[in-house]
């Protein structure tokens, strides 16, 4: 199958000028300075393991090291892999595979199962098609009292987290590209649309850029207009949904009546995913290629450099990992950040 270039059509639809996954996460911190600086899955299915860089002082003329080194590279099992969740009570990765086109309604989207010491324990956990799974191409994913919440274009697909059985689809009528899921502490599901579809030479926008919750299985939107520009990373808080937006370079926060807050510009665009860690925020970009560290209202930089189509990320808190899905490479990558 031939691999669809996400990363340039949704540069190209969401750069356009605009009119205007998880665990439950901590409230976002108050400002401080932040700290200084689709094809079918081929036959391999090890994952390669390469050490952490050991500290060391460099010689006088030696560069600045860029920044953290993948800890454990795992390949050979996906297809467009879009996003990354760390299974807390399970001790496992979740992948979610569009293996595919972003939008196609084709019955082929799968999820994998990575263990931390740097195996496949399986590359197909979820496969549409199987045992009565529905998946198109799904996305962002969230666990919320034993069950995982998947995005899939227009439905929020519901699975076991323990045996990966169909629980039902939550349809959301008025969407086109459903992206990243988060859930609050109180168990409610967030669910970004991106406002994208297919048109005649590839995605194009919709105008139906939105952001919704689900409580008591019923969807409703909490925000939806344009000036969300391509909302896409979602990171739930006690104070509001924080929102990378992959139109522009703006993370913000969403309050309860669904306005814009605490915009706050990182150093390059098409925003991806986001995760906490302890006070700061992960946030990854495409065209910036990185993974980029900071505080909302504050200033962002590196944190891991020359990373290529990082989608929507994930963290291990147990081994304080950030979990870097490379959607044109294939491939998933864990890195250390203590």
């Amino acid at each position: 199958m031939k691999r669809y270039p996400l990363h340039y059509a949704l540069a190209a639809v969401l750069m356009a000028p605009a009119c205007g996954g998880s665990q439950p996460a901590p409230a976002e911190p108050a400002p401080a300075q932040p700290p200084p600086a689709a094809v079918a899955p081929p036959s391999s299915l090890a994952a390669t393991t390469t050490p952490v860089a050991t500290s060391a002082t460099p010689p006088a003329e030696a560069e600045a090291p860029s920044g953290p080194k993948a800890a454990v590279r795992f390949t050979g099992a996906f297809a467009t892999p879009e996003s990354v969740i760390y299974d807390e009570a399970g001790d496992r990765y979740l992948v979610s595979n569009i293996n595919g086109k972003p939008a196609d309604v084709d019955g082929n989207g799968y999820i994998s199962v990575l263990s931390p010491d740097g195996q496949v324990t399986n590359p197909k956990w979820i496969a549409g098609g199987v045992k009565k799974a529905k998946l198109d191409a799904p996305k962002g994913m969230a666990i919320v009292q034993g069950i995982l919440y998947v995005a899939d274009i227009t439905a929020v697909r519901k699975f076991d987290v323990k045996d990966g059985t169909p629980k039902g689809d939550i349809a959301i009528e008025g969407t086109t590209f459903l992206n990243d899921v988060s859930a609050s502490a109180d168990g409610k599901i967030y669910v970004s649309d991106s406002g994208m579809k297919m048109g005649a030479s590839g995605l194009e926008p919709s105008g139906t850029d939105a952001v919704y919750v689900i409580e008591k299985g019923k969807a409703r939107p909490i925000a939806k207009f344009k000036d969300l520009a391509g909302p896409n990373g979602l990171l739930a808080t006690e104070t509001g949904v924080l929102v990378a937006s992959f139109a522009t370079s703006e993370l913000y926060r969403l309050d309860a009546e669904g306005k814009r807050k605490d915009i706050t510009p990182l150093p390059e665009g098409q925003l991806d995913g986001i995760v906490a860690v302890d006070d700061t925020l992960l946030v990854s970009s495409w065209k910036g290629s990185a993974i980029y560290r900071g505080r909302l209202r504050g200033t962002f930089e590196v944190l891991i450099a020359n990373v290529k189509t990082p989608a929507d990320i994930g963290f291990d808190k147990k081994r304080s990992r950030v979990l870097v899905p490379r959607f044109n490479e294939d491939a998933v990558e864990a890195y250390d950040v203590k």
